[in-house]
């Protein structure tokens, strides 16, 4: 080691940012490793670095005792106070015990540090800087393809794009660029691990607040995006200006701002509707492109219940369910569709029905106590059989007729 290798820490610091005392307190640890394991020396050392002129200096480090029991730690009080009669029991003794070619040996290992320690510093400042990207839209460049992973060239590193990250159906080739959502950014043995993403809800958003100037001045926000990646997507959004129509403004002008977000992901289908703080209305334009004709909302089961004309409710259910799944998704509510002729053939007089029900109940209950009544009366004064018979056939019909009723009111 040399006056050259100490001005090359001082431009490290400057053009790293790793501090000099930093990297001397490395190499000083790993010159000790070196030492013991190329001299085979079992003592306890220390070295010593000259910071001005780049010496190295070797020193073995004992313990003052009366009787010595470990060689390789101790020293006689007599031994010590002919080194220097200032010596007395308990102080450490330093001996200089600097090997001759010490210093090439010195030199290897102070080089694999530092470039060690260059490359840690890195790594951080990579890490650093992309894990303030996190939830952020980049741009990179597909490298390569391993098994199924995409590994992205970002510049300083890579990012990982894997197979449940991808969106299916869509083609990579190697050098083309894309627009990826950073998921996560974590550090391992290796460097950091850099997750990106093609389907993640989050490109969605970050494509559009780039396509959308109101998006960028807060005139308009986005609430809430569902999304099945490579299909269809629904995007609630709002203004905080009555004068700008937030579905308008994420559209653009001949549908341009929303086919530029289209072309970015595979030709992905994006409805853009409206949010609203009344979960109905919500929900009903939720369903777009399907009209709706009324939404019930049970807020104690989260369900909401929709009623659309008979010939949109393939629409609004979508194929194989993606629209009403995507609306749910999207509002956070159980979606049931019907149509409106089911709810039209219900009775309006419902409740009628099931007060006279519980009415003629009532009133069966009393004539049958009264009819008992009776029978007993005839039983002690001549019974009459045809009257007797009357009654038992007005009682069956009046039972007849409650059960009609009550069977009317369960099927509505």
């Amino acid at each position: 080691m040399n006056l050259e290798f100490i001005q090359a820490l001082d431009d490290i610091e400057k053009d790293k940012g790793i501090s000099k005392d930093v990297l001397l307190e490395a190499i000083e640890t790993a010159l000790v490793s070196a030492y013991k394991k190329d001299f085979g020396s079992k003592d306890n050392v220390r070295i010593e670095i000259s910071a001005e002129a780049g010496e190295v200096k070797v020193f073995s480090r004992k313990e003052v005792v009366e009787d010595v029991e470990n060689e390789n730690s101790e020293i006689s009080l007599t031994e010590a106070e002919g080194i220097d009669s200032k010596y007395t029991l308990g102080d450490i003794v330093e001996i200089e015990v600097t090997p001759a070619n010490f210093g090439r040996i010195a030199a290897q290992t102070a080089k694999q540090v530092v470039m060690q320690r260059i490359r840690e510093a890195e790594r951080d400042v990579i890490f650093d800087q992309y894990k303030e990207k996190e939830d952020e839209l980049i741009t990179g460049t597909i490298q390569r393809f391993h098994n199924d992973n995409i590994l992205i060239d970002m510049g300083k590193t890579e990012a990982l794009l894997p197979p449940s990250e991808q969106i299916a159906g869509e083609r990579y080739e190697i050098g083309e660029r894309i627009k990826l959502y950073v998921v996560e950014v974590s550090t391992t043995n290796k460097g950091p691990r850099i997750l990106v993403s093609r389907t993640h809800p989050g490109l969605l958003k970050r494509l559009f607040e780039i396509e959308v100037p109101e998006i960028f001045q807060g005139l308009v926000e986005i609430k809430a995006v569902a999304r099945e990646a490579g299909q269809r997507s629904k995007m609630a959004v709002s203004s905080s200006d009555t004068q700008v129509d937030p579905v308008g403004a994420c559209v653009g002008p001949k549908g341009m701002r929303v086919q530029a977000v289209v072309n970015q992901l595979n030709n992905e289908k994006i409805d853009i509707v409206k949010w609203d703080d009344d979960p109905e209305v919500f929900v009903g334009n939720a369903l777009n492109p399907a009209e709706v004709v009324s939404v019930d909302i049970n807020k104690s089961d989260k369900i909401a219940e929709v009623v659309v004309p008979d010939f949109q409710l393939s629409l609004a259910i979508g194929k194989e369910g993606q629209n009403a799944r995507l609306a749910a998704k999207l509002t956070g509510w159980k979606v049931d569709i019907k149509k409106e002729s089911e709810i039209e053939a219900e009775p309006d007089n419902l409740e009628e029905i099931e007060a006279n029900a519980s009415e003629l109940k009532a009133n069966l209950e009393k004539f049958e106590e009264e009819a008992e009544a009776a029978e007993e009366i005839s039983e002690t004064v001549n019974p009459d059989d045809d009257v007797e018979e009357a009654t038992e056939d007005l009682i069956e019909e009046m039972s007849e007729e409650v059960e009609e009723l009550e069977k009317n009111t369960k099927e509505n």
